[in-house]
């Protein structure tokens, strides 16, 4: 072999040897940014709908999953693009594709704007999370985002409660017994009944949200228990009006027994039997600030105070007088206004 010759194999062979772990490097950097992005909530693996969409290193997911996962109350202006999503008393506003949102009125800055991409709305993880008061942290290692729900146990027991593994008092296994004076931190409204509830000690579990146990309160979960109280009412109609009717049973009401029941079967609210000691109760709204489960008294019988109605909503009452109509839905209207005397709320 020529001298000329030998010395281009050898070059060749060095630039081969050179290159191989260059190219191996990037191979793997190539695999590694094609593996799945994991997201952790509390502990709790989360399943987007789809992938997270990584836009200059900040990861959109869709949103109802992140907002829902985060215990908030989601609303959908589709005309505008505007989500509305409410957790105890934050409420965060952010319209798709806009570099600013609002909560509580305050405005943030959105550095990567959400978007609608193959038929989901994506929202910034990191901007949704931290908004919440939760912590997020980024394991380059593992791809994996952990998001840790912001630990502030502001919520009291008041009465002794399980704290369960499932918010299902049947298949609900109990953890243990919340005393008294106890400090949680509510992670989610689950529904009317629960809450998803964080201890001081970081046990995760779930508690009744009826009010006599806790004082925690939102205008998200009065709306709940509002529907509650009304769609557990409905499941009497019909049933028919008879004067002082045990609160007993459920076959015949009057107006308060109605009323007495819908409220302790329910929220476990204890109210009195009849319509002008339960106009003792709580406290006096105004008419121009009601809300879904108020209790409206009116007189009735030369009663400066003698018949009660469970207010429903969009101006309607839901209450019992008559034999022909039983327990029923109609207007706030004509002769209620002109009876009317009160309005309380209760929880």
């Amino acid at each position: 072999m020529s001298k000329s010759k030998a010395l281009l194999l050898s070059l060749l062979t060095a630039s081969l040897l050179h290159a191989a772990p260059t190219h191996a490097a990037n191979a793997a950097q190539v695999q590694e940014e094609a593996k799945p992005v994991s997201i952790f909530l509390d502990g709790r693996q989360l399943q987007p709908e789809v992938e997270p969409y990584n836009v200059n290193g900040t990861l959109l997911v869709p949103m109802r999953g992140l907002f829902e996962a985060e215990g908030a109350k989601l609303t959908w202006d589709n005309a505008t693009k505007t989500v509305t999503a409410q957790k105890g008393n934050m409420t965060l506003v952010y319209r798709i594709g806009e570099h600013a949102a609002s909560l509580n009125g305050k405005t943030l800055s959105v550095a990567v704007p959400g978007q609608i991409a193959d038929g989901y709305t994506l929202i910034p993880l990191r901007f949704v999370s931290e908004a919440f008061g939760s912590t997020v942290k980024w394991d380059q290692n593992a791809r994996t985002v952990r998001i840790a729900s912001a630990i502030d146990a502001e919520t009291s027991i008041l009465w002794g409660v399980n704290l369960r593994d499932k918010p299902d008092v049947d298949k609900g296994a109990s953890l243990s017994v919340l005393n008294a004076g106890t400090k949680v931190h509510v992670l989610q409204e689950v529904n009317a009944s629960w809450l998803k509830v964080q201890t001081p000690d970081n046990r995760i579990g779930y508690i009744s949200a009826k009010p006599k146990y806790t004082d925690y309160t939102s205008p998200s979960l009065a709306e709940l228990q509002g529907d509650a109280l009304i769609a557990y009412g409905k499941t009497f109609w019909g049933a028919p009006y008879v004067f002082g009717a045990s609160p007993d049973q459920t076959k015949t009401f009057d107006c308060s027994s109605f009323v007495k029941r819908v409220f302790q079967d329910t929220l476990s609210i204890d109210l009195p039997r009849v319509s002008y000691e339960q106009a003792k109760v709580g406290k006096e709204v105004p008419l121009d600030q009601l809300r879904k489960g108020d209790l409206l008294f009116f007189s009735a019988r030369n009663l400066p105070i003698g018949h009660v109605a469970i207010y429903a909503g969009n101006n309607q009452i839901l209450h019992t007088y008559s034999k022909e109509l039983g327990v029923h839905m109609e207007a706030f209207d004509g002769q209620w206004k002109r009876r009317f005397v009160t309005a309380r709320r209760v929880f």
